[in-house]
């Protein structure tokens, strides 16, 4: 005797108690998954800190070199100041030890003429003085000498400082790079089990789903054909149209400078440029690989560390970490219009900066979980998502 087969109703209810426990399971992993990227949220925007006081500091340092370097020339030309009125005041001394130094009331009563008695006096006297004032310089410029000197010495200890201070910015920096690296890949590795666990659930979705159709079969199988050769050709279709809209891969090598400076942000519509160089990955309204809605913007594939520049004159006002963007920089451009860079390594610039066309914003990165290096860029006007390249110069 045959086994007694199970009610479609039996085996249907046993299958959406699976796809529950599935479902539970998922959020757990979702869960999960947000721990994880907290501690990556920590961790960029320390890395992000660390690189913008690195760039602080190597200004500070080019300044200290500079004015080392100023302290250092003054220094040269008052020791040879000095040392011009050294020879001088030796020339003196010794023109009056050739001469002699007589007395002049000796010289009045020995019976000389006194015209020449006079001129000779009033060179003495001329000597004298010459001799008196050329001191009083000396002493002054050795003094002023002195205090470049230990003006030099504070600035060259301030430039050892900010050397020391530099080198434990970097170690940090490395830490903290590893730190990031740690998390990213337990990241990466509870993004690949749910994604397994979502393939899982799909598979139990489809199961439920032909076991649905069989039941529809049973009572109307004319009906169930027809929605199934319906279903076909709208997925036939929706594939084409897929695959119509893959774009070429592009790469952009042009990037802002300050030609755009000072005019309306909606009036450089055609005239902008990318704000990196880079691959065009991904474009505004393509699908995304894992599903999900489109994507809203582009995705330039850059190296690591490469500036990122503004498009046109703005004013930040966003400077920080955001899930599912790493580390995101808002310029509001004025009229409505934003632009949006995303994935960055660092941001360089702070909430409240007035920026200009083609100013230094960020560096290239992949934070935000992203697995390649490149930035993350939109337009928008009144809160809605633009077609980037409907902007830029052609």
């Amino acid at each position: 005797m045959q086994a007694a087969k199970p009610k479609p109703q039996e085996e249907l209810s046993e299958l959406r108690g699976r796809l529950d426990k599935l479902q539970k399971e998922l959020s757990k992993k979702e869960a999960s998954r947000a721990e994880a990227a907290d501690a990556l949220k920590e961790s960029e925007q320390t890395i992000s800190a660390v690189n913008r006081k690195l760039n602080d500091l190597s200004v500070k340092q080019r300044t200290a070199q500079a004015e080392v370097a100023n302290l250092q020339n003054r220094i040269a030309a008052m020791e040879g100041r000095i040392t011009e009125e050294r020879k001088r005041i030796e020339k003196i001394l010794q023109t009056r030890y050739m001469r002699g130094a007589q007395d002049s009331l000796k010289m009045v009563l020995t019976g000389q003429d006194p015209a020449t008695v006079a001129r000779q006096l009033y060179y003495y006297s001329y000597i004298s003085r010459a001799r008196t004032e050329l001191m009083g310089r000396f002493r002054l410029d050795a003094e002023k000498l002195a205090l470049l000197k230990s003006e030099s010495q504070n600035k060259a200890d301030e430039l050892s400082l900010l050397q020391e201070e530099e080198a434990k910015g970097k170690q940090q920096l490395q830490a903290e790079q590893l730190k990031r690296k740690q998390v990213l890949a337990q990241l990466s590795q509870q993004i690949a089990e749910q994604r397994k666990e979502i393939g899982r659930l799909k598979q139990n979705e489809q199961r439920l789903t032909r076991l649905v159709e069989e039941i529809n079969r049973l009572l109307a199988k004319k009906r169930a054909d027809e929605a199934k050769q319906r279903a076909l050709e709208a997925e036939a279709k929706a594939g084409k149209k897929l695959r119509s809209k893959a774009p070429p891969v592009q790469r952009n090598d042009d990037v802002p400078d300050d030609s755009l400076a000072g005019k309306a942000f909606a009036s450089l519509k055609g005239r902008l440029k990318l704000p990196v160089r880079g691959e065009l990955a991904n474009r505004f309204g393509s699908p995304r690989e894992a599903g999900g809605p489109s994507w809203k913007g582009l995705f330039i594939r850059a190296k690591t560390g490469e500036t990122v520049r503004a498009i046109a004159d703005g004013r930040v006002v966003y400077s920080d970490w955001l899930r599912g963007f790493g580390n995101l920089l808002i310029l509001d451009h004025g009229g409505g219009y934003m632009s949006l860079y995303g994935y960055n390594e660092a941001l360089l610039r702070a909430v409240g900066e007035s920026i200009k066309s083609g100013d230094g914003l960020a560096k290239v990165g992949s934070s935000g979980g992203n697995a390649d290096s490149g930035l993350y860029f939109e337009l928008r006007y009144q809160s809605k998502p633009l077609d980037p390249l409907g902007w830029v110069a052609r």
